[in-house]
This record gives structure tokens, sequence and C-alpha cells, in this order.
């Protein structure tokens, strides 16, 4: 077991209307294949005071901010106080957090966006989970399928965990930051509180609390 990458060292589950469906997993990709059907099973419960089914399987808070240019397709949740911007476009199976930001032509496709997320310019997050109060900077997108369309592993110092999926792109703690034009690749895992340098190609495990440069220029935050 690898502990850095567990459910419970990487993300504050309070801070997700999602906190159920990581109970019994232990490393955050086990949630993606289920995320479909969580949200079918959620949204018929939500308290209609406060959220409105505005369309088939797509939920929004009353208090949520959804321009006109927005596409949203269902299962999906978008949670109070969350804004989506101009030409948006979530293609399903996303749950949106609360006060996130998801922005101008920006994609949203089988995700978890923990509360106060930002992807707020032209990001591309497919196939990840991304935790409290991470950002992604302009341009920065999550990989989610290998070239050779093999299954997708994440590599670590201590060894490589064999996921079994094929689609994976990124798994961001809490306070991670992802510096502009970055690219995770299928299988990036970031711990809490890491910085990721723009214009970095990432892959595999990055330690909490570290500033990723470079895969060979790696350092620890003061």
């Amino acid at each position: 077991m690898y502990d850095k990458m567990l459910i419970k060292n990487m993300y504050t589950l309070e801070e997700t209307i999602a906190a159920e469906i990581f109970e019994g997993l232990n490393y955050p990709w086990e949630a993606l294949p289920l995320i479909k059907d969580f949200i079918l099973k959620l949204g018929p419960t939500l308290d209609k005071e406060i959220y409105e089914e505005v369309k088939e399987n797509v939920w929004i808070a009353k208090s949520a901010t959804v321009f006109p240019t927005a596409y949203i397709n269902g299962p999906c949740i978008i949670d109070e106080n969350a804004e989506v911007r101009q030409c948006a476009f979530i293609r399903g199976n996303a749950i949106v957090g609360k006060n996130c930001v998801v922005g101008n032509s920006t994609e949203l496709k089988n995700v978890i966006l923990f509360n106060n997320v930002q992807v707020p310019h032209y990001n591309y997050v497919g196939d990840s989970v991304l935790g409290f109060k991470s950002h992604m900077g302009a341009g920065s997108i999550t990989s989610n399928v290998k070239s050779d369309k093999t299954l997708v592993v994440v590599k670590s110092k201590e060894g490589n965990i064999e996921t079994g999926l094929k689609k994976f792109g990124a798994m961001l703690a809490d306070n991670v930051e992802v510096g502009c034009n970055s690219v995770l690749n299928p299988g990036t895992v970031v711990g809490k509180f890491s910085n990721i340098y723009p214009t970095s190609c990432v892959r595999g495990y990055v330690e909490a609390n570290s500033i990723y440069k470079d895969a060979d220029h790696i350092v620890a935050k003061r």
C-alpha cells in the first residue's frame, strides 16, 4: 500500500458533496468508474429547495451561475455558488463542487471537482479528481489516455501501481497549483500543497509540499 497516495492523505472529504463515493476505496482513481452511477443515485435525493433538475440528470444549485453559452450534459451535479462561464463544455459524469469556477472554453468529462476548485481558462480535465482549492492555470490540461492505448500505471520512487484503467488523467490533492500550459500525463498524482511550474510535462507521483520544476528538479518547499 502506497500510503502517500491514499484518499485519506490527499483529500478533505468534508469538502465535497461526493464524499460517499470514496467510502471503502483506497486510491482516488478507484472512484473514476463509479462517478456516473453515483450522480444518478445522489441527484434525485438532493434538496429541491437548493437544487433544480434543469434537464434530465442535470442538477444545478439555484445559487450557481451558469452562463447561457455553457453546454452541460448529464449526468452532472453543480453545487452551490459555483460559476460555469462562457462556452464551458461539460460532457457528463461531472461533479462540480461549491464555489468552483469552470472557465471559458474549459471542458470537463468524468471528473470530481472538490469545493473551491478553479479551472478557469481553456482547461481540459478528464477522468480526474481535483482536491479542495486546487487550481489549474490557463491552458493546463490533463491527458487521460496513453498514446499506445495501454492501461495506465502510476509511477513512483517506491514502485509502480497498476490501475487497470485505460482512461486516467490526474489526481490533484488539496491546494495544488498547476502552472499555465502544463500537461499532466496519464497517471499523474500530485500531493497536497505542491506547485507545478508553468509549461511542465508531468508524469507519476509528485510528493506533497513540493515544487515541480521538471522531472529532474523537484524540490521540497521551505
